[in-house]
């Protein structure tokens, strides 16, 4: 494979366009000014010192420029992997030592990075549809409630050291009496801005307005002075590269997190790369996309830093922007890293509580409420599957809570599979073919003749529903002919082949015969290997169900045995 394509950056580089740079810069300084204070408090809600996510927005979009094939993507701290990071680390610290939890979170970033890598080494991006729509939604809408429970505590100015959902929820009631008033009013400011602006003024970046506002204004009124926790001066410069240092029996417990991570922002990568691709006119290539994205969390995680995930939010602002190219990101890294070298001082005075409103509002972002909506009007049992992801996040914990989902994912999936719709089918004149009687009940019929189809693949684990469906309709209608509409069949495997011949002897001693139809050539040449012609006489295999039912009124059937 080409370097070009292992390495796009360089074949951005070699076509870019003058006419692009002023673009790029613009969208760059526009993005610096969201990335420092959401790569801050994306920082301190894993758990880590705030500098940590400056270092982690400069890495990464870095990183991406170079591995990444999206012209536009924009990676960075992200308020849905956050939680895990401080989920994965937290019960490996021994000591509050903040250098053990950056060394922790650099080796988890890492590793999220070479899982990414190799998924798209090997071509498996798809692992992103392991999580079903619904199960990522309800665990989003759970992670949103625990991520605003966690971070109440500091927009009222004031800590607790409680664990798990209802432990943090209790200890922000027991001490609501340790409210700061001046922090609280500061934060509810913020908070306010944040949720009000891009209402009122969609194009204006809320966050820079509220970040700055806020920042000046403890500067004049010295808030500092009235029990309202800052920043604080940010250490000068940029940390060396340097391979994160943890205990050898860390990495299995760092490497369960990891995958957790990667299946969280997976589903948002692939869908974030190509809903802007196609909007530019791109084409997207998810297995180079994940190629790019741990290229950037390794890049992160050996420069003090933490895991990363695509922004769709970000992303927006540098498309909305004019950027064109990578370079916007680039841009971006240089004015954060030009903040920490000349500048660290700049933000000592910027409110905590103004980075738990960011964090809260983005939090609230994360649950799509109007989705759950939607299953319950489309889908109850969506909904039902959305709520439980959402409970074993917030009461069983975030990483708890991704276990739950994806084992919900997989038995949603044999679900289907093993209870599949099986459909008696008759003829709808106004629609001009066969479907389904609970669909349409008018739907005709023909004496001694009973059409079902079987949606699904015909397997072990539903072979045995299959059959028991099949002798109920024999014993309901008493058909000559049952005849098996098999266009959803996609498969049949050797013990739904044994299922079929013991169903065939058993109906046959009964005067009952199979017929079918519409199944497709590999399975049909697959049941000629199981040895099925022997029994299934291969005379009653069709193309079409009309031909098959042309064939049954010239024809009688066998007599039974």
């Amino acid at each position: 494979m080409s370097v070009a394509r292992r390495v796009p950056g360089l074949a951005h580089l070699r076509h870019y366009e003058r006419r692009w740079l002023r673009p790029d810069v613009i969208a760059g300084i526009v993005l610096a000014a969201i990335l420092v204070p959401q790569g801050m408090a994306y920082a301190e809600l894993a758990g880590l010192p705030a500098v940590t996510g400056l270092y982690t927005t400069i890495a990464c979009l870095v990183a991406y420029a170079v591995f990444g094939p999206s012209k536009v993507l924009v990676l960075g701290p992200d308020s849905s992997v956050s939680p895990l990071i401080l989920a994965t680390i937290t019960p490996l610290l021994v000591t509050g030592d903040p250098a053990s939890a950056i060394a922790l979170a650099g080796m988890l970033a890492v590793l999220v990075g070479l899982i990414e890598i190799g998924l798209g080494v090997a071509r498996l991006g798809f692992v992103a549809d392991l999580l079903s729509s619904e199960v990522r939604v309800g665990y989003l809408v759970g992670l949103s409630v625990t991520i605003v429970v966690g971070q109440l505590p500091k927009l009222f100015g004031f800590s607790t050291d409680a664990d798990g959902f209802i432990g943090e929820l209790q200890a922000f009631v027991d001490g609501l009496g340790d409210t700061n008033t001046t922090t609280l009013i500061t934060g509810l400011g913020v908070l306010a801005v944040l949720l009000v602006l891009p209402r009122v003024l969609p194009k204006v970046p809320a966050v820079l307005v509220a970040v700055v506002g806020v920042t000046v204004a403890s500067a004049a009124l010295d808030l500092a002075s009235r029990g309202v926790a800052t920043v604080g001066v940010l250490p000068r410069g940029v940390p060396a590269p340097a391979f994160p240092s943890v205990s050898l029996s860390d990495v299995v417990p760092l490497l369960v997190g990891a995958v957790g991570i990667t299946m969280v922002s997976l589903a948002d990568t692939i869908a974030t790369s190509a809903s802007f691709a196609a909007r530019r006119g791109e084409e997207v290539h998810p297995d180079q996309e994940l190629v790019g994205i741990g290229a950037s969390n390794v890049a992160a995680g050996l420069f003090q830093g933490f895991a990363v995930s695509v922004s769709g939010s970000r992303t927006a602002v540098a498309d909305r922007s004019g950027a064109k190219s990578q370079a916007a990101g680039l841009v971006g890294a240089a004015l954060v890293a030009l903040l920490l070298l000349f500048l660290n001082g700049l933000l000592a005075t910027l409110p905590q509580t103004a980075l738990a409103a960011v964090v809260i509002v983005a939090a609230l972002s994360l649950a799509d409420l109007g989705e759950l909506r939607r299953y319950a009007e489309v889908r109850p049992s969506s909904l039902l599957i959305a709520l439980v992801a959402a409970g074993g996040v917030i009461l069983l914990g975030v990483l708890e809570g991704i276990v739950v989902a994806v084992v919900l994912a997989v038995l949603l999936f044999f679900r289907r599979n093993w209870w599949p719709h099986g459909a008696v089918l008759g003829e709808v004149d106004e629609l001009g073919g066969w479907h389904s009687l609970k669909e349409y009940p008018e739907g005709r019929q023909r004496d001694g003749i009973v059409v079902f189809r079987w949606e699904a693949p015909l397997f072990f684990a539903n072979a045995g529903q299959f059959r028991d469906q099949v002798r109920e309709l024999v014993r309901e209608r008493r058909p000559q002919w049952v005849v098996l509409q098999c266009e959803a069949m996609t498969d049949i495997d050797v013990t739904a082949a044994e299922v079929l011949r013991d169903l065939d002897e058993e109906l046959n001693a009964k005067g009952v015969h199979l017929v079918f139809v519409e199944m497709r050539d590999r399975l049909q040449r697959l049941v000629g290997r199981y040895g099925l012609h022997s029994e299934l006489d291969q005379e009653h295999f069709f193309p079409s169900l009309r031909t098959a039912l042309e064939h049954l009124d010239h024809h009688p059937p066998p007599p039974p045995g």
